[in-house]
């Protein structure tokens, strides 16, 4: 396999594992001084990977949930925002811009703030009232199951914590399995779309933020490829006729509740489009992860698989992953 460390992965996964104590802690002390609700602000890709706990907090929790680009709080602010709100953020550089300066006005209004970075000393995990390291580990979501899911517990929500965030550990290992799996499938996908000139990329519910993330982040951010991502609800108010059969049409399905609008999506894709294709989590076998608890890991799931994806991309279009002509490079 190209590009493919296993024992690092589990290296990152041993490593991010590590702290959960310390953000278990954080939850407790979070929850203690009480929450009248909760902000997910972040920017890019880190919306992204907060989104799928959006969901689990919407569906499974009575404290209402609010999530927000940086950007739009910093132009518009919200009623609902108040000192007793818990305020959840999260950058890996700790020094994406339009976070930082978001967290400024926060801190100014007196609004608990949990920064979630991936190393020490950062401007955003300087300015938060509890900072969350997650040392550069692997996958990104796990500080968030820590965060999230043992605030759950605390309000009595998600009796099942310890149990689950025990299954965490076996995460990695999982991940290094998905990843093996998919391999060759990813390679093939690579080479037959690597330079088609239009994908439209679908998901629904928790597996909306990675396909919105995969479309922008990888595919357009880092291999200018022009793609358009859509909810599998959304999908039929508008994008379904831009399909033909030279169309590239992939799919996101995932193990939760929304499920069946990902296969209505696949009834209707794979009749009128040759390129129609699909990632399924329920493919992977995860030891280790109990049934009950496979679809709220389905995002860092798909995220291994879809990692394969862009290894093959970068080599078979020869266009590096780190590569940029403005972000970070221009003025904007």
């Amino acid at each position: 396999m190209i590009n493919f460390d296993a024992d690092d992965m589990r290296k990152k996964g041993s490593l991010i594992y590590s702290i959960r104590p310390q953000v278990e802690e954080i939850a407790r002390k979070a929850f203690d001084n009480g929450i009248d609700n909760i902000f997910l602000i972040a920017s890019g890709g880190s919306v992204a990977i907060m989104q799928s706990f959006d969901v689990y907090l919407s569906t499974m929790s009575k404290i209402p949930v609010y999530s927000m680009t940086a950007a739009d709080y910093i132009a518009c602010g919200h009623k609902q925002l108040n000192q007793h709100s818990l305020v959840i953020t999260y950058s890996k550089s700790g020094t994406t811009m339009e976070t930082v300066a978001a967290a400024k006005l926060l801190k100014d209004e007196g609004i608990p703030l949990i920064a979630i970075v991936s190393h020490d000393n950062t401007p955003l995990g300087d300015l938060a009232t509890y900072t969350i390291n997650y040392l550069d580990g692997r996958p990104q979501e796990m500080p968030l199951y820590f965060l999230i899911f043992s605030i759950m517990h605390l309000n009595g929500e998600f009796d099942d914590y310890e149990e689950f965030a025990d299954q965490l550990k076996n995460l990695p290992d999982a991940l290094v399995d998905a990843s093996i799996q998919v391999d060759e499938k990813a390679r093939k996908y690579a080479e037959d779309y690597k330079e088609d000139p239009y994908q439209i990329w679908i998901g629904s519910g928790n597996m909306w933020g990675i396909t919105y993330s995969y479309a922008m982040c990888v595919l357009e951010e880092s291999q200018w490829l022009r793609t358009k991502s859509v909810t599998s609800p959304e999908f039929f108010h508008g994008t379904l006729e831009l399909l033909d059969k030279d169309v590239c049409v992939t799919l996101l399905k995932t193990e939760g509740p929304t499920r069946a609008l990902d296969e209505r999506v696949e009834r209707f894709a794979q009749k009128y489009t040759d390129k129609f294709n699909v990632f399924d989590t329920k493919d992977f076998e995860l030891k280790g992860i109990s049934d009950k608890y496979r679809q709220y890991v389905a995002a860092p799931v798909m995220w291994a698989a879809l990692r394969r994806v862009s290894k093959h991309y970068e080599a078979i279009r020869n266009h590096s992953l780190d590569l940029r002509r403005y972000y970070r490079k221009v003025e904007y």
